[in-house]
């Protein structure tokens, strides 16, 4: 079987090197010149780092450098895929600089009954461009895997007076396009965003701009790296109790009690860590309190405090506008202006957007993303990874979390499995109603910011844990125990993966979960 994959991010990678290791011909196309999706060299932004330290951040057998700081930086992130693809040989797969432009379904026979309205795909006419000559080509392959990322595309705003605010001068960009903070010396700049990507880059932007202001739609509530400045937060929300803290679709064992008879205790500790961040970063007298309680700080993405942001605020070299939108850009006298949704105007420079991506697959045609969405856009996928509805297709990646790496090797496991008949789906209508009550309970949590059915954060540790279980696998049970008070190391799931190969090789009769 002949297997493409789109995207040469962690997911993507991971993929490649696990679906070679089952015996599959695998190719990866990759737009950029480089691997490393989010981390290339063609979208890092100043100050652009990890969220997670380097122990939680990495594959099972393939862990980050030791000269590594606890943080990597971006640039340190994608020499680590670089060397990803060199130890495991993935080179003569990769296809760097290829854009995929359609991918075109095998149709084969219309299913019957409760599947009718779904497509068969025997295999996909892939039709790529090298971004260099221009050259199109079109390969077929049996499989195709979407590894294109959950933060694909910027999510610009289209702004009214954008024309305007050029001409006079003005530049409107998205953080993934500030390559160096050379191109904001001296200039006033207005970053959009309060999430990870702006105020990492209003951090080095602040130490050589004229003026840097943020503008906050909503403040979101930030863990330090190290809580009242001694506990490393990895001890806190990359452990199995700090996933337990917040509510799962199902809670299961322990979790029933932290929700139940122990919700005291739970809602204690989160409202002691409120205080604690609260008074550490100076919230209350910077007037950058978020509203709402701590805990949702996971509904969406839990975001990490960049080193130095708040600080500043203090300092006064960055000026937060909170709970404040851009209405419009415009050219004031000849002068690049923001104006605010109160009237107020800005003179702006630049202007950087740190406003989110969007989940897009636009080599697909649409009666295929037809069947991939829902009315309100979410991605309809089993496991996070399978379209109940198309056959010969699945995603990686598109189960976005705390532990990234980690989830999409498991997912590339659980991808083979399938491809070599060890793991049978569950019918389809059981499918969708698993679907269903997953994408029901993520709007309902997270306020509709799930980016589109595809985000599960803090949930890493459940999608890995039922991962495995639909595949007979479990990393053990003093491994599990240990994981409740201690980060969770992805090498304790080398051995488990490794288990799982061995056993398609030898044949070992397939699973049904």
């Amino acid at each position: 079987m002949r297997i493409a994959i789109i995207g040469a991010g962690f997911a993507g990678l991971c993929t490649a090197k696990v679906l070679r290791e089952y015996g599959f011909d695998v190719v990866v196309h990759e737009k950029a010149p480089d691997v490393g999706g989010v981390w290339s060299a063609t979208r890092r932004y100043p100050g652009l780092a990890t969220q997670n330290d380097k122990g939680t951040y990495a594959f099972s057998d393939h862990p980050m450098p030791r000269r590594y700081p606890e943080w990597p930086s971006g640039e340190q992130v994608q020499a680590y895929l670089e060397d990803y693809v060199a130890r495991f040989r993935l080179g003569d797969a990769l296809r760097t600089g290829s854009e995929v432009l359609w991918a075109e379904p095998v149709r084969g026979p219309r299913p019957v009954g409760a599947e009718g309205a779904g497509l068969v795909a025997l295999g996909w006419d892939v039709t790529t461009r090298d971004v260099a000559t221009g050259e199109e080509t079109t390969d077929r392959v049996d499989h195709l895997v979407v590894a294109n990322g959950v933060f694909s595309e910027p999510a610009l705003p289209d702004f009214e007076g954008i024309e305007e605010f050029e001409a006079a001068g003005g530049r409107l960009v998205d953080a993934i396009d500030l390559h160096t903070v050379a191109e904001t010396v001296g200039r006033r700049v207005v970053v959009i965003g309060y999430g990870k990507s702006a105020c990492d880059v209003a951090v080095p932007v602040s130490d050589v701009a004229a003026a840097t202001t943020v503008v906050a739609r909503n403040l979101l509530w930030k863990m330090p790296t190290h809580l009242g400045g001694w506990l490393n937060y990895k001890y806190l929300l990359l452990t199995r109790l700090g996933e337990g803290l917040f509510r799962y679709v199902e809670p299961v064992g322990v979790e029933k009690l932290i929700h139940g008879r122990g919700s005291r205790a739970r809602n204690a500790l989160l409202d002691g860590v409120q205080r604690v961040v609260t008074s550490q970063l100076r919230l209350d007298e910077l007037g950058l309190v978020p509203d709402g309680p701590f805990e949702n700080i996971a509904r969406s993405t839990v975001s990490l405090v960049t080193e130095g942001f708040f600080e500043r605020v203090a300092q006064g070299r960055i000026d937060v506008l909170r709970d404040r939108t851009v209405a419009r850009l415009l050219d004031k006298g000849g002068e690049p202006c923001v104006e605010m949704d109160d009237g107020t105007i800005l003179p702006a420079e630049i202007v950087v957007c740190g406003t989110g991506f969007r989940q897009e697959v636009p080599f697909l045609p649409d009666d295929v993303q037809d069947l991939l969405t829902d009315r309100r856009g979410n991605f309809r996928l089993y496991r996070q990874i399978h379209p109940p509805r198309v056959t010969g297709l699945s995603f990686a990646g598109y189960n976005s979390s705390l532990l990234s790496p980690l989830s999409a090797e498991v997912g590339a496991a659980w991808i083979a499995a399938l491809l070599t008949g060890r793991y049978r789906l569950p019918p389809a209508i059981l499918m969708d109603g698993a679907v269903d009550r997953r994408l029901a309970w993520m709007e309902e949590r997270t306020d509709g910011r799930h980016a589109r059915g595809t985000n599960i954060i803090p949930f890493s540790m459940h999608n890995v844990d039922e991962l495995l279980h639909d595949l007979g696998a479990d990393v053990g049970w003093p491994t599990r125990v240990a994981q409740w008070a201690l980060p969770v190391r992805p090498g304790a799931y080398r051995k488990v993966l490794r288990r799982l190969r061995r056993q398609a090789r030898r044949g070992t009769p397939r699973v049904r979960r």
